[in-house]
């Protein structure tokens, strides 16, 4: 399995976990708050930030009808899509500019585009890949039309069969993406942790290929960790200065001081995983001598004999192997030996 490159960086099995701080509809429509999120999210750790380029007209039409209520027990019920899209979508005037104050931060700027127009407004912008939503997964001309670019794809799968993640991946390999992320999804909002099957992300990889990583929708950090413990090789998580300020995905974000203790724990997660080793390692060496081993545990003279009485296995280190006991039981001490004495061959006759 390769790693891809974004931006000069290295994504992939054996790198730094690559931690996307998603932006969405967090923004609220104000222009100063979306710059404070690209600067909370630099403070944070994130290693890039992630837009949606969408307007409503772009994404879906303006109707009453029922095909385009929200239902079924979401954050939105009742709204037609065009409503929510008119809320959530962040003026592309915008984006050039943040990606701009993202530049001058060290961040990287991505996006998530939602049709034609809007890979070609990236490209203009010379964003360094492009992000398919998990909604669009099942938009064969989008995906040809993104691949065709050259970039890098990063691509969720909530909801996705694995024959649709199939059409997606081969689609977008015969269209010319030859790097490509494919993220581990569920797209409940929130998700239960009970949902999530993270199992799901080291098959994904050997079935695929390619880097697999984990686009988050759960409360909390401890889901994405997990996953960096199961191989995990990009978390994307939604990013709010406060989810006290009302917005579309702002009950399903994390605060700054949450992103922050999140990437803190990936790092920690992404070391902890480590390497196939057996043995001992640099801060075992000084433990090695509180193993147990074979001591006289009572004042013995010559010639007496060797009990489970007077030789026990016991810590530390010192002594014979605890594989020897068998046969030093019955055999005959050659000399006097103090109690605590570590047994050696030399001390039985």
């Amino acid at each position: 399995m390769d790693c891809i490159t974004i931006n000069k960086r290295r994504v992939g099995p054996g790198q730094p976990v690559y931690v996307i701080a998603e932006l969405s509809a967090n923004h609220n429509q104000d222009y100063q708050q979306a710059v404070e999120l690209i600067k909370a999210a630099k403070a944070a750790g994130a290693d890039s930030v992630k837009l949606q380029t969408f307007t409503p007209d772009t994404i879906t039409i303006r109707c009453d009808r029922p095909e385009f209520k929200v239902g079924g027990g979401t954050l939105w019920d009742d709204r037609t899509l065009y409503e929510l899209y008119t809320e959530a979508y962040m003026p592309w005037e915008w984006q050039p500019k943040l990606k701009e104050l993202a530049d001058e931060l060290g961040l990287d700027l991505i996006s998530t585009p939602f049709d034609p127009t809007a890979v070609d407004f990236l490209e203009e912008m010379g964003v360094p890949t492009h992000k398919l939503a998990s909604f669009e997964l099942v938009d064969i001309p989008l995906i040809e039309k993104m691949a065709a670019t050259g970039k890098p794809l990063i691509i969720s799968t909530g909801m996705a069969t694995l024959s649709e993640i199939e059409e997606a991946v081969n689609t977008a390999r015969g269209a010319g993406a030859t790097e490509m992320v494919l993220l581990k999804c569920n797209s409940g909002y929130p998700a239960p942790p009970d949902e999530m099957n993270l199992a799901t992300i080291p098959h994904m990889a050997e079935a695929f290929g390619v880097p697999v990583g984990l686009s988050d929708h759960t409360l909390g950090i401890a889901v994405p960790v997990a996953a960096v413990a199961l191989g995990a090789c990009v978390v994307e998580k939604h990013f709010t200065m406060s989810r006290a300020v009302p917005g579309p995905d702002s009950a399903f974000s994390l605060e700054p001081h949450e992103f922050k203790e999140m990437v803190e724990a990936i790092r920690v997660a992404e070391k902890a995983v480590g390497r196939v080793h057996y043995g001992v390692s640099e801060k075992e060496a000084k433990s090695r001598v509180f193993r147990r081993s074979l001591f006289v545990v009572k004042d013995m003279k010559v010639g007496e004999e060797f009990t489970t009485e007077n030789v026990r296995s016991i810590r530390p280190a010192h002594g014979l192997h605890t594989r020897h006991l068998k046969e030093v039981l019955g055999r005959r001490a050659s000399r006097d030996i103090e109690r605590g004495t570590p047994l050696e061959w030399g001390l039985i006759g």
